[in-house]
């Protein structure tokens, strides 16, 4: 470690599985902040699902997202995001034929504070 800080990324940051082979890798992980870089293969998603107090930002650095929300789906390209707040129903899809690759920052951390959508 050079001047007191060190670098991370996917090499070197905690690395966990969810549904369907997804891959996710905490790059900052405290209560009041959360930096997740997350990996989605073509054809997989996640649960439908809102959180009670977590604020989340969604930002695509590589592949096509579709965010299903009460009101229809947006299409997030490489470089675009999206602000989710606390209380909204969204799935991230990936319906494209390579990984998705995005940054999931969350305020608070959503750890234990995600509630599952019945379809």
């Amino acid at each position: 470690m050079k001047n007191g800080f060190e670098k991370v990324g996917t090499d070197n940051a905690e690395h966990y599985v969810w549904e369907n082979n997804c891959n996710g890798w905490h790059l900052v992980q405290q209560k009041e902040l959360s930096i997740i870089q997350e990996r989605v293969p073509p054809g997989c998603s996640e649960v439908n699902h809102f959180h009670k107090k977590t604020r989340q930002f969604f930002c695509i650095l590589e592949g096509k997202a579709i965010i299903e929300f009460d009101t229809g789906e947006i299409i997030l390209n490489r470089n675009e995001g999206i602000e989710i707040l606390p209380g909204t129903p969204h799935k991230l899809y990936n319906k494209a034929n390579i990984d998705l690759i995005f940054l999931v920052i969350s305020q608070p951390e959503s750890y234990g504070d995600r509630i599952i959508v019945e379809e």
